[in-house]
Parts: structure tokens; C-alpha cells; sequence
């Protein structure tokens, strides 16, 4: 079991700030982070802004860790608004108190601090932080997290020269509260401004590598709504991991990465020594985005030139295509030495399909977004608290259909009930022109399937049943359907949103509530003792140090 909370706080005391990592014995290492949150002046675009920074850094630092490490992350809320930070694939196994988003956790008010207890528990991969509350995404906060295999854990490529975190997103010259009053306010956000690349316009951000060596890109679109493609000037891009699975290692001149999304790529420095264009660019926008950053050779015999590298714009089929290429390798080691394709998800009988369908319109005069026609409402109380307490009246099993209803958008605090252990096809339907992105807390998923047109129970015929990608975040195309299957072995109370921020804020998320009558600490662990309290939980204590 984990230290206590008690022991963390003391341990912070004496050490201070600063990031460090402690070796406990008989347990997996612990790793400390003290982040301050505060305003501060960023200049992305050359243009001051008002950014959100950690420990003055825009975009925040780093979280490097290996399977099984307990990242102990104490949060000091310097901002003059409630603050809460999410891990964006990171699945707090049996703990979904620390998810970081309102339906689970109360936020960390101004002046005061919390202290995140996350355990990457048999996870690998590429991920990313962001703050979940009061759109404070559009201001920074976000960071990438990277969890590396455990030493003797064989990974199917030899270790790169280096490995760089590359945040891509779109972006706003605007300040998040008047993106913020825009949506209150029932109106659409405009078109982005700009694309950033780590925190930086254009030509303000490079990648130094040496001549005939392999370097890793983590890639993760950090963005509020738009699609973008990478690709580099004269050099290929070898896809490997994908939110935590090793994929076939498949080439592509160019990727596409949809909101929300992580990728892994080799890329080596096998042409003449130079300055060579970093593309990225937005895709399915009638207005293209583009901004451009460098890889640099150490050697370099000049300047980046030529044109810049072409890429797709509004093809869906390139796209859809590409996705149909991102598979599992299956003889692959994940977090465990045993093969990736030992789990065999094709040969499991799902217990329940559930299918959910987006829609867009007006509530009451004011734009909303809707899953299965219901626009979620936050509650005064985050759910999971009022679960733990039993407090009633705050939220009600069963207020989101598992089908569409057809009907109109309505508001409520939208909670769907599943079974502990059951295993389900899930499968998002877009009727709309727009390509959407769907992510789903505390889980990885099996994408077994995506098409253009109405799903059907025939739609099964053409399911990838041997080596799907497994992966948190998945697009769906216009007018197109995409289905997964996914073990729910993981007890908590879980968003599954859009990640289409200004969707997601105006309602386009509900809550999965995995269950199970057991209270024994194999499936679930208590409330944390350093829990905050907050809405009808307010002076309730959590339990016993």
C-alpha cells in the first residue's frame, strides 16, 4: 500500500520544492512534484498574453516516469479561481478521486493547495496534463507526461538519441475568460488564430539532432478543437506507440494527430546536414492553419529552404484510411513482459452495446451540445464524493439513455450505470459534418471499427478483430460511426467527453459509473484521506488517518 498521506506532507516539508524522485523499499519508487499554478505574461504569438504557467513555465514541465511509479504531485492554486488538473490517459486504477475533473474531484480553491497520489499502474506510453475547469485549457497549464518501460521490460526498438515532448494545438490570441463569456453567453467560438508548437508561433521553436542517429517525437495534440498534421521536411516519421500501446511500426510522410490524441514517432537524421521544416497544419478547415518549427542537424550546412512539405486538408478518406493502418504489434512487451496480443479481445462476447450519438443545438436560446440528447449539467457536489457519502439529490443513475433517444437536447446531470467486469461495445455515431474526437477517463479501448454511414449490427462483419489499436482518445468522422470494445475493470465514476473543449464545456460529456457491490480494496480504494470536500460534502471528514 502506499505511504499515507501524512507521510507525503512530511516528506515535502523537509525536502521543499523542487522535483526529485525517492526510492521506498518493497514498493515502486515514488516520485515528488511541487508545482506552483499562477498567472503569468506569454508572448506565443508575439502579442503579451495572460498564460497559465507551472513554476513559471509555459507549456508546464515535463512528468518523466516508469511503469508502476507513484507521482506525488502537490498543486499550489496561485490563480484567483478554483483550479483542477487532469491526466489525460493516465488511469488512477481503482482511484478515480484523483481523475482531476469536476465529477470526481472537488477543485483546489485559490490560495490553497492538493495533493495529487497517482500511480501509473502497468502503463506505458505517451500522455499529456491539461486544467479540466472554467476553460483554463485556452489559457496553458498542460504539460506531457512519459512513462518508460521498466528496465528489464523488452521494447521493440533500440533507444533513441533523444526524446523530445512536441505539444501541437491549436490556439486563441484571446484571453480564456472572454473565450469563456463567449460560451456562457450561448454563442459558437470563433476560428483559432494560430497553431502552437510547444507554446511557440512560427519558426520559434527547433529540435537539434546529429547526423545518422534516431530521436523519438512524443506527439500530443494539446489543442481546443482542430485536427492537425505533422509532417517533416525530407525525413519519415516510424510510428510506434500510441497512448500506451506499441504499434506496428509503420512509416508515413506524414500524420495526422485529432484533438486530444498522443503519438510516438522515429525519425531519423539521414539526410544532408541542414535546417529541415517542421509542418504542422490544420485538416478539414476551409481556413488551413499552418505554423512551422525546425529540426536542426548539429552540423548544419545551412538554413531551412525550399518550399514547405504539402499536406492533406479536408481528404476524410486519407484520414479514415491512415487510422485503418495504426495497429497493435502484437508480439510487442506493453507495461508486462507478456506479448500486447496475449490479451485476446476478438474471442470475448460483449454483455452490452452502447451507442451514443453527439447533436448540436439550442437550449433555451443559448448554443449546447448533447450526448444521446442529454447536454450535461454540473452538480453542486462532484459526483463520486456524493457516491462515497451517500449524499442523495445530487446525481441519478440512468439520466442518459444507452441509445439515442431522437429526441431534443435537454440538461441534466447526465450518469450512465455499468457493470464492474462487464465488457462492452461502445460505439460513438456522428451525424454531423465535423470530424469529432471522443475520450474515454480510465480506460485504453479497442477501436475495432470506423466507416462512413449509419452503424448497423451488420456494421460487425467488418470489425478488426485480431490487432486493433488499443488507445483513451478516438475520432469519428462526419457523417461516420466509430466503435470500440472495452473491458470495464476499472471500478470509479468516469468522463467520457468530447474533446472539442467548447463542446465538452457546454455539455457534450457524461459520467461512466462502473460498479460493484463490493467494498473490498482490490476494487476500489476509499476516498483519499487528503481528499478536499466541497458543495453538500462541505465539513464532512473523508475517514481515518
Amino acid at each position: 500500500m502506499p505511504l499515507n498521506s501524512v507521510a507525503f506532507f512530511i516528506i515535502l516539508a523537509v525536502v521543499g520544492a523542487g522535483d526529485f524522485t525517492l526510492l521506498v523499499k518493497a514498493d515502486s519508487p515514488y516520485r515528488f512534484f511541487n508545482w506552483n499554478v499562477t498567472y503569468g505574461d506569454i508572448y506565443p504569438l508575439g502579442v503579451r498574453q495572460q498564460g497559465i504557467l507551472i513554476n513559471g513555465q509555459f507549456p508546464g514541465p515535463d512528468i518523466e516516469s516508469v511503469t508502476n511509479d507513484n507521482l506525488i504531485i502537490n498543486v499550489f492554486n496561485s490563480l484567483d479561481e478554483p483550479f483542477l488538473i487532469s491526466w489525460n490517459g493516465i488511469q488512477n486504477r481503482k482511484n478515480s478521486y484523483e481523475d482531476g475533473v469536476y465529477g470526481t474531484t472537488c477543485p483546489i480553491p485559490p490560495g490553497k493547495n492538493f495533493t495529487y497520489i497517482l500511480q501509473v499502474k502497468d502503463q506505458i506510453g505517451s500522455f499529456y496534463y491539461f486544467p479540466s475547469l472554467s476553460f483554463h485549457k485556452a489559457a496553458g497549464g498542460f504539460g506531457a507526461i512519459r512513462i518508460l518501460s521498466r528496465p528489464l521490460i523488452p521494447v521493440p526498438f533500440p533507444d533513441p538519441a533523444g526524446d523530445y515532448t512536441v505539444l501541437i494545438g491549436d490556439w486563441y490570441q484571446a484571453n480564456h475568460t472572454k473565450l469563456r463569456s463567449i460560451l456562457d453567453g450561448g454563442r459558437k467560438l470563433p476560428f483559432p488564430d494560430a497553431i502552437l508548437i510547444n507554446g511557440r508561433g512560427p519558426n520559434a521553436t527547433s529540435f537539434n539532432v546529429q547526423q545518422g542517429k534516431t530521436y523519438r517525437l512524443r506527439i500530443s495534440n494539446v489543442g481546443l478543437q482542430n485536427s492537425l498534421n505533422i509532417r517533416i521536411q525530407g525525413h519519415k516519421m516510424k510510428l510506434v506507440e500510441v497512448e500506451g500501446t506499441h504499434t506496428l511500426q509503420t512509416t508515413y510522410s506524414s500524420l495526422d494527430v485529432h484533438v486530444g490524441q498522443s503519438y510516438s514517432v522515429l525519425v531519423t537524421a539521414d539526410q544532408p546536414p541542414k535546417d529541415y521544416y517542421i509542418v504542422v497544419s490544420s485538416r478539414f478547415t476551409s481556413q488551413v492553419l499552418k505554423t512551422t518549427s525546425f529540426l536542426r542537424y548539429s552540423n548544419s550546412g545551412g538554413l531551412a529552404s525550399g518550399p514547405l512539405p504539402g499536406g492533406p486538408t479536408i481528404e476524410i478518406d486519407w484520414s479514415l484510411n491512415q487510422a485503418r493502418t495504426i495497429r497493435t504489434n502484437l508480439t510487442a512487451s506493453g507495461p508486462r513482459p507478456n506479448p500486447q496480443g496475449s490479451y485476446h479481445y476478438g474471442m470475448i462476447n460483449t454483455t452490452k452495446t452502447i451507442r451514443l450519438a453527439s447533436s448540436a443545438g439550442q437550449v433555451n436560446g443559448k448554443q449546447r451540445y448533447a450526448v444521446n440528447s442529454v447536454s450535461y449539467v454540473a452538480p453542486d457536489t462532484p459526483m463520486k464524493v456524493a457516491d462515497f457519502f451517500k449524499i442523495s439529490g445530487v446525481f441519478r443513475v440512468g439520466s442518459i439513455s444507452y441509445n439515442p433517444t431522437g429526441g431534443g437536447i435537454y440538461l441534466d446531470t447526465s450518469v450512465m450505470g455499468v457493470d464492474y467486469r462487464a465488457f462492452v461495445e461502445i460505439v460513438f455515431e456522428n451525424s454531423e459534418d465535423i470530424v469529432q474526437s471522443w475520450h474515454l477517463s480510465g480506460y485504453s479501448f479497442f477501436v475495432v471499427g470506423m466507416d462512413g454511414g449509419t452503424w448497423s449490427s451488420a456494421s460487425r462483419d467488418n470489425y478488426n478483430l485480431h490487432d486493433a489499436i488499443a488507445r483513451c482518445t478516438v475520432q469519428v468522422y462526419p457523417k461516420s460511426w466509430t466503435a470500440i470494445y472495452v473491458a470495464l475493470d476499472n471500478v470509479g465514476m468516469w468522463n467520457v467527453r468530447s474533446e472539442f473543449w467548447g463542446r465538452q464545456y457546454l455539455g457534450q460529456q457524461f459520467y461512466l459509473r462502473v460498479y460493484t457491490t463490493s467494498t473490498s480494496l482490490r476494487d476500489e480504494y476509499p476516498i483519499p484521506k487528503n481528499a478536499l470536500l466541497c458543495g453538500r460534502a462541505s465539513g464532512r471528514q473523508t475517514r481515518p488517518l
